[in-house]
């Protein structure tokens, strides 16, 4: 009996020796569980590497870390991401944006046509549910669905292309308030470009994984959510590895889009101040466009930007149409920071109503909350950092690119299914059924 246990000790030894030399000397196995943020404006993928513990998030062909949520339809293709956005000037009636505001939702009629007056493509309503119409040498529907599986391909294609393997499996994100029926069109727009979900992580507990809040002793955790198009605020409870959703409160008519509005309303008044006409053409507006976002971008790290566009402004437009005489100038203006926060001060400011609900629903004063996390490219923005750490006293956790906390955080939680090593503290969510969503304006 004794030669057995020593023969069986041995064994043991011969593996965790066999384990360690493996880790030393052999290269780490490649992951094959990716983590995929389907947002409403940008998309982005992830994966974690074994051995080495660390998190890439996946560049496309040109080196950018995300791409946009947007597909355009034309005559001879399906073009996804950058090359989409960068027809949705010309083709705007078949270039679709914002599905995820549409997946696995039952829309009242009026309320569908509400929601669907600002798009520039066509949403019609097919038993309460939305679908696009588009025209090109035919015309035909698509489903939220169908336009979040040609992202989620797209993003599978990087990841393959990067790991030089094939993937089958994921774990992708969701808003925390998606009820079962649009969690279950997320899936099912993951299974038509080919992946089996192994997890559906809420958005806001993949943040706080990003940040390490799995693993350290913290109890309450404000995540401000803050993108191109929708702010979220969640207030999760934390007790050893678990997360509860106390509160959730937001805008979905607030983000970083309505900023470049209001300072592309600016410019254009300023150019009509200048040379007594604003700027019409389509090309000009979309160069206006593209200046004034380029500024906001850069306003977060510099306290001035000039900007200098080539415009061709209509001298007479009586006939209409786009070819009446133009006159080419070239506007040239300093936009400084300044400028940038007073026009928006007011917008920023509704960013604390959801955050005061959700303190109120959560039963929590502001110095209840442990730590307070940055989610979405428009929290960069310095103004929007210092209202919340006057509003709080304390200075909110910005350790993380806030593009990426929430693709940071489910790529590890697609380490852990994966089983990579080294294994990570996974953060299991509470489910709340009776929680819903507060929505402001």
């Amino acid at each position: 009996m004794s030669g057995q246990m020593t023969m069986f000790g041995s064994a043991i030894l011969a593996l965790f020796l066999a384990g360690y030399l493996g880790q030393q000397y052999l290269p780490p196995p490649k992951p094959r569980v990716i983590g995929l943020d389907l947002g409403t404006t940008f998309c982005s993928v992830g994966v974690f590497h074994p051995g080495s513990g660390d998190v890439e998030v996946i560049a496309d062909e040109e080196g950018r870390l995300s791409i946009p949520s947007c597909v355009s339809f034309t005559a001879n293709a399906v073009l996804v991401g950058h090359e989409a956005a960068e027809l949705s000037e010309r083709n705007p009636q078949n270039t679709i944006y914002d599905a995820k505001r549409f997946i696995g939702k039952i829309f009242e009629p009026g309320l569908l046509e509400q929601e669907s007056s600002r798009y520039p493509f066509k949403v019609i309503n097919n038993n309460g549910s939305a679908e696009f119409l588009v025209s090109t040498n035919q015309t035909f529907t698509v489903t939220p669905e169908f336009i979040g599986s040609r992202l989620l391909l797209k993003m599978k294609k990087m990841a393959e292309r990067q790991l030089n393997v094939p993937i089958k499996k994921a774990v992708i994100s969701v808003p925390a308030e998606f009820d079962e029926r649009q969690r279950n069109y997320t899936v099912k727009a993951a299974q038509l470009a080919g992946l089996e979900i192994l997890r559906v992580i809420n958005e806001p507990t993949a943040a706080a994984m990003a940040y390490g809040l799995h693993k350290i002793d913290v109890f309450n955790v404000l995540v401000v959510d803050l993108g191109g198009g929708t702010l979220d605020i969640s207030l999760l409870n934390k007790q050893g590895g678990m997360f509860l959703t106390r509160a959730m409160a937001g805008n979905n008519k607030l983000g970083g889009q309505d900023f470049s509005q209001r300072l592309l309303q600016n410019t254009t008044e300023e150019v009509r101040q200048k040379f007594g006409i604003p700027p019409t053409l389509t090309e000009d507006i979309h160069h206006l466009r593209q200046a004034v976002e380029s500024a906001k971008l850069n306003l977060t790290f510099q306290p001035s930007v000039t900007i200098r566009v080539p415009l061709h402004l209509q001298a007479d437009r009586s006939s209409g149409g786009e070819g009446s005489s133009a006159t080419s100038v070239l506007f040239q203006t300093v936009i400084t920071r300044q400028v940038f926060e007073e026009i928006n001060e007011d917008l920023f400011q509704k960013i604390l109503t959801p955050v005061e609900t959700v303190l109120a629903e959560g039963h929590l004063e502001k110095g209840d909350v442990d730590e307070i996390v940055l989610v979405g490219g428009s929290t960069r923005i310095p103004r929007i950092r210092r209202l919340i750490s006057e509003y709080f006293g304390k200075e909110p956790n910005t350790s993380i690119d806030p593009d990426l906390a929430v693709v940071t955080g489910v790529a590890i939680q697609a380490g852990i299914m994966g089983g990579s090593w080294p294994l990570q503290v996974s953060a299991i969510e509470i489910p709340n059924r009776h929680l819903r969503k507060t929505n402001h304006r």
